[in-house]
This record gives structure tokens, sequence and C-alpha cells, in this order.
């Protein structure tokens, strides 16, 4: 089993001695002990003498209790009885920590579980916490963790000037192959603020490594990722948020099962199996969600089996699912019209896939289909040159097990 920076400080938490300090964390974040029990971090730390002053909870809230774009509140926590601040509010400025939440703090330190996609919001929420927290003259832990779809396919394209928002804060492929601990090592470096930022990285953790292969308990980092097939899928299927199809949110299988009433399933399944999509298949089902789109209607709909992990190319097989359903079922890709993470005057799909290209290509039906082909074949002069950009924050390799950190 592999050692996760959480794990590695628990073992040598006087590396906190005479720190006061703020944990940004979430139910995810948790340790296991060599004899295999698992410990909640802000619980552990406590218990090791070196307890945080403060914690910070991301979207969802620090327990995971709140749904998508719902606020959390800040509270005390039950078990530690420490303060709670939540960076997730009712407005685009919660999610950046003000000034003063850092008053009397000399650090910051962050344990999430993040998912290996451009959209999933706490890459966002610990890159910009630890800038204000180095603003306000804090130093930065990142303690690391596994990248679920391990680290080294790299997908999709890089988003484009003037679409950026919490679901697309940096210029990455939507499947970038970074641990959160890299992550924050490139944005710090783009912005010019590594000094004070220490990465306690993994033991035993190689980039071909997928979640499986960590040996570790998979602990839901959000309320609607409760699988690690559900995030392999996540990068494609989460593009269904900016469509009125249903993502199955509100029901037993988030992400893995996409549809809405009335859907042409035959249609469908025909149109995706011409594709020849790779790692992939699909099967036909019904379901009807108990919240969210869609609510107490019954929905057709296909279900995503992933049957080879190495081919598959979760973000593509996503893009050309919204195609086949312009083709079969055309009354069904409608666009959200909601704003979508506080963004108003922006497409939720342009949102997510960093350009207009995608959702202007799928507005002209058949007569977009060579510029999506296109479009599709341009990610990969992207692919390349980001992993080019990354190369000097790699923390990990396939032969060295990394660990010490930056």
């Amino acid at each position: 089993m592999i050692r996760t920076g959480l794990d590695r400080l628990l073992e040598s938490p006087e590396r906190l001695a005479g720190r006061r300090y703020a944990l940004l964390a979430h139910a995810a974040a948790v340790g296991v002990a060599r004899d295999g029990s698992l410990h909640p971090a802000h619980r552990a730390l406590a218990r090791s003498g070196h307890p945080p002053a403060l914690l910070l909870g991301p979207e969802h809230g620090f327990y995971g209790v709140e749904q998508d774009m719902v606020p959390a509140a800040g509270t005390r926590d039950p078990l530690t009885g420490l303060p709670i601040r939540s960076l997730y509010g009712d407005s685009e400025a919660s999610l950046v920590p003000d000034p003063e939440v850092f008053t009397g703090l000399d650090l910051l330190v962050i344990d999430l579980q993040d998912v290996g996609s451009r959209y999933y919001t706490y890459a966002a929420t610990a890159v910009w916490a630890a800038r204000a927290a180095r603003d306000a003259g804090c130093e930065v832990r990142l303690l690391d963790r596994p990248n679920p779809l391990g680290g080294d396919a790299v997908e999709g394209n890089l988003s484009e000037p003037g679409f950026e928002s919490f679901v697309g804060a940096f210029r990455l492929p939507v499947r970038h192959g970074l641990t959160l601990g890299e992550l924050l090592l490139l944005e710090a470096g783009r912005g010019g603020w590594r000094e004070g930022v220490e990465v306690i990285g993994m033991l035993g953790w190689r980039r071909s490594m997928r979640w499986p292969e960590t040996g570790r308990p998979w602990i839901a980092p959000s309320p609607n990722m409760p699988s690690f097939e559900t995030a392999l899928v996540y990068p494609g299927a989460c593009l269904l948020e900016a469509t009125r199809l249903s993502e199955g949110r509100g029901t037993t299988r988030p992400f893995l099962w996409t549809g809405a009433p009335g859907l042409d399933v035959t249609g469908l399944l025909d149109a995706l199996a011409v594709r020849g999509l790779p790692g992939v298949r699909f099967l036909p089902v019904w379901f009807r969600p108990g919240f969210q789109k869609h609510q107490g209607d019954e929905c057709a709909g296909i279900e995503w089996v992933v049957t080879d992990h190495d081919v598959f190319r979760p973000y593509r097989t996503g893009v050309e699912l919204l195609a086949a359903v312009g083709e079969t079922s055309p009354e069904a890709l409608a666009w959200r019209q909601e704003p979508y993470e506080f963004v108003r005057d922006r497409s939720a799909l342009d949102l997510l896939t960093g350009s207009a290209t995608c959702r202007e290509a799928l507005e002209a039906g058949d007569r977009g289909r060579e510029r999506l082909t296109g479009w599709i074949a341009s990610w990969t002069d992207d692919e390349t040159g980001f992993r080019r950009e990354r190369e000097p924050v790699l923390l990990y390799g396939d032969r060295d097990a990394g660990g010490e950190g930056r």
C-alpha cells in the first residue's frame, strides 16, 4: 500500500511543533496506519498533540454534505470542536479566503483528494487558498495523494483565454495526469510564488498506477463520486452538466448513467457503436432521479461500462456522446440555462471544454461534424506541449517511488 503525505506527517507529527495552522481538508482526507486502521486527518492531527487552529472546507462542505453548487455554512466540528470555515458560499467571492482568515496563523496545511480532471473544483480551492495564505505571510504544506486516473495519461485541449472559471481555473488538459501536489507546484511556479510552498510527497506511488493498484480504500471525496469507476468516466460524463440530460445525479449511479425522458436509446446505442470508442461499451438503462434534473420522471438512457482502462479516453467519449445524442434525439440536446458555478454570461459547456468550438460544432449538427473532428484531432498538440511544460514539477516516476516532495 502506498503512503500518502498525511500518512507520512502522522508518523512525524513533530514537524508541526510550534506551528499555528489551518487545515484545508474534507472527509476523504484519511490516513491509513501501519495496522490498517483509518484516521480522519483533523482528528488524527488533534490527537498527535499538534492540532490545527482552524478547519477550512471546500465545495460540498468539510464532510461532503451539500450537493453541487449548494453553499456550505461555517460551523464547529462535532469530533474536535474546532471551528470550520467554508470556502464555498453563495458568491464567486467566497471561493478565495479573505486575508483575515489567516490572522494569527503561520501555516496552511492542505489535504484534499482530487480526481484528476480539470473540472473538479478542489484543485482551484487548493491553489487559490495557498496563494491567499502566501499573500498573508503563511507557509503552505500540501499533503499529496494519488491521482486516481494515474499520472501517465494526458487527454484533451488546453483551455483558451477568456474561459477561466471555478471548473476551469488553470490552463490544463481535461485529464492532466498530475497529483494535486504537482498541480500546486505548477501553478505556484507559473505565478511566481513558489517560495514557502512545500509538498510532502507519497511513498510507493508510480505514475502508471490507477486507484485499484494503490491498495487504499476509496472514500468518496464528494457526494456524487462514490467509486473509482465514477472518477474514471468523470472527465467525459461531467460534460452532461452543461445540458438538460441527466448525468445520473439523484440515482445510485451518478455519472455512469446518462439519460432523459423519451430519449431514443436504440438510436443512441447504434450511433455510439459506429464511433468505435476504445475501452468502453454502453448498455440500455432506465432510471428515475430522486433529485435534480428530471426529478421523479422516468429517464431512458445508457450506462457507461469501461472495459479497458488503458485505452479508454473519457473526454473524447463524452464529446462523442453529446454528438450522438444530437444526431438521434436532437430535442434532448438542450443547454443548461441556469448560472454554472456563479457564471451567468457564458455557456456551461464552453466553461467545461475551455472553448466555444465544441458547442458551436454541436449546434451545427451534421454541418459541424468536420469541425468537431478537427477540434478533437487538435488536442494532440496541446497534450504534447503540456507534457513538456509539466516535466519540471513531476515528483514521481514509474521506477522512483518519490516521497520527499518539494
